[in-house]
């Protein structure tokens, strides 16, 4: 009994308070935000369990309850039963596909009865994290080898293609932001490169896909990705054999190539210069294949796989978008990227949350008096766009607030997350920062019209129980990691 006392002492005294008053923060001025969103001119009351607001208020009270549990359980128990908790939500994750109704195009809450609906997407990433911390603290992991790269990555991959099966496309890319947890742990800088050159492709080949090279029928879109792909591998070679015999050989014959090509287009008969660049690209594979046998530099060879994935990346990304996607998805993408413009379809959502946004001026309008939500003119306010509402009724101060809030909540949890003693708090530290910072980026990015709206919450401002609950275990499963920091160092 004695023995529990202190440990319960040891656990309050070595907490980290100042991240317990930052949530506390979040929910006040969370609740504070879902009030002013869900406000009409009816004068209802708050803290009636038939509003919102005060549905919300249920949904953080029960998180606060959750929080103190989680404090209170022992922190090896995390780590042990990381394995159970992983593959009881894959199958949570799988039989949501057979039990959730569609709503919205998307199966991925599960009926409680009583009009409470529970999401498990949003608690699989705790789960998610857990096991992935696990995993990478085993003696002697290193990402380094491919065996247990592929296998780190399958931990990630198998929640996140389940919850695509469920068409819930923007759960499923928060499972992006454990790339950042590799990269900490020691993957490869490359991989990383090749996932920012693909959005490159991608932004690129689709943005400027039906614009043309001055008269010539070479599309600039395609043209930029495969000069890009080429310009690329080339300077891999540079950064990663250090050969510049080989390097000199390739810029100057493939670039050559490529610019005889284009004054050829220009000034005598105008054709298609993207099949001169294909067939360089071609040559340039078959050369850094032939250079990998020779001189038995598996670099080469993964030089030449980066340059046909390129390739086969630019030239399926059509098909994707045009047979894959949903139809609202890729509205969407082509209203972010200016292909179409469609205020009242598409980009209806985007533009009134900007107008709302805009609206606030420097200080806002006040709490309760935003126009914009107040006439409900922009969808799902309270939820996934909630953060219009912070800009509409507080203003620019407001929101910058806000931000300044989330940054210094990221900046904390790093410094947590560096501290840590073992490698397993440190990977879910730091898994646990990536998802608040994916989320963060992405729903703030989608309300200004910076990323696609894929639908995905504001961490402790949108409105709903699952979400507000899932980000909650996320932090204090990490607190009370933390709080056992100097013991672990013994």
């Amino acid at each position: 009994m004695v023995q529990a006392q202190d440990n319960i002492k040891s656990i309050w005294k070595s907490l980290d308070w100042f991240t317990v008053v930052l949530f506390i923060g979040f929910l006040v001025f969370g609740w504070f935000s879902v009030c002013g969103a869900s406000y009409d001119f009816s004068g209802m009351d708050f803290f009636s369990f038939e509003s919102r607001a005060g549905k919300q208020l249920i949904w953080m009270g029960l998180s606060l309850v959750i929080a103190f549990v989680l404090l209170m359980l022992e922190e090896r128990i995390y780590e042990m039963f990381a394995p159970p908790v992983y593959v009881l939500f894959i199958a949570l994750l799988i039989a949501t596909i057979f039990l959730a109704n569609d709503v919205k195009g998307s199966r991925s809450w599960i009926d409680l009865g009583a009009g409470i609906r529970l999401q498990p997407a949003e608690f699989a990433k705790f789960a998610t994290a857990l096991y992935l911390a696990k995993f990478m603290n085993k003696f002697g992991y290193t990402i380094l080898k491919w065996k247990t790269f592929f296998h780190t990555m399958g931990i990630v991959l198998l929640p996140m293609l389940i919850i695509i099966a469920q068409k819930e496309t923007g759960s499923a890319l928060v499972y992006c932001a454990f790339f950042l947890v590799f990269y900490r742990e020691g993957m490869s800088g490359s991989i990383l490169f090749a996932g920012i050159s693909a959005v490159l492709y991608f932004v690129i080949g689709l943005t400027f896909q039906a614009e043309y090279l001055g008269y010539t029928p070479t599309s600039v879109g395609r043209f930029s990705v495969l000069l890009m792909a080429m310009v690329f591998s080339i300077g891999m070679v540079w950064v990663y054999c250090q050969n510049l015999k080989v390097f000199w050989r390739m810029a100057i014959g493939g670039l050559g190539l490529v610019s005889v090509a284009l004054l050829f287009s220009f000034f005598v008969i105008p054709f298609d210069v993207s099949y001169v660049l294909l067939i360089a690209l071609v040559i340039l594979i078959g050369y850094l294949c032939y250079l990998g046998l020779t001189e038995r530099l598996y670099t080469y060879f993964l030089i030449a796989g980066f340059t046909f994935c390129s390739v086969g990346f630019h030239y399926s990304t059509d098909y994707v978008l045009n047979n894959v996607m949903e139809p609202h998805q890729r509205e969407r993408i082509n209203e972010l990227l200016g292909i179409e413009e469609d205020l009242a379809g598409a980009g209806y959502n985007v533009n009134q949350s900007k107008i709302a946004i805009g609206s606030g001026g420097l200080t806002g309008k006040g709490f309760l008096n935003g126009t914009q939500t107040k006439l409900k003119y922009v969808p799902e306010q309270d939820t996934d766009f909630i953060f219009c509402t912070v800009g509409e009724e507080q203003g620019f101060v407001g929101a910058a607030g806000v931000l300044l809030m989330f940054m210094t909540l990221i900046l904390r949890l790093i410094h947590l997350a560096e501290r840590q003693p073992t490698t397993f708090g440190r990977v879910y530290g730091y898994s646990v920062l990536s998802i608040f910072l994916f989320h963060l980026f992405i729903n703030i990015g989608m309300v200004l019209g910076l990323t696609p709206v894929i639908g995905i919450p504001l961490p402790f401002f949108s409105y709903g129980g699952s979400s507000l609950w899932g980000f909650t275990i996320l932090l204090f499963i990490f607190l009370r990691i933390d709080a056992e920091r100097e013991r672990m160092k013994r």
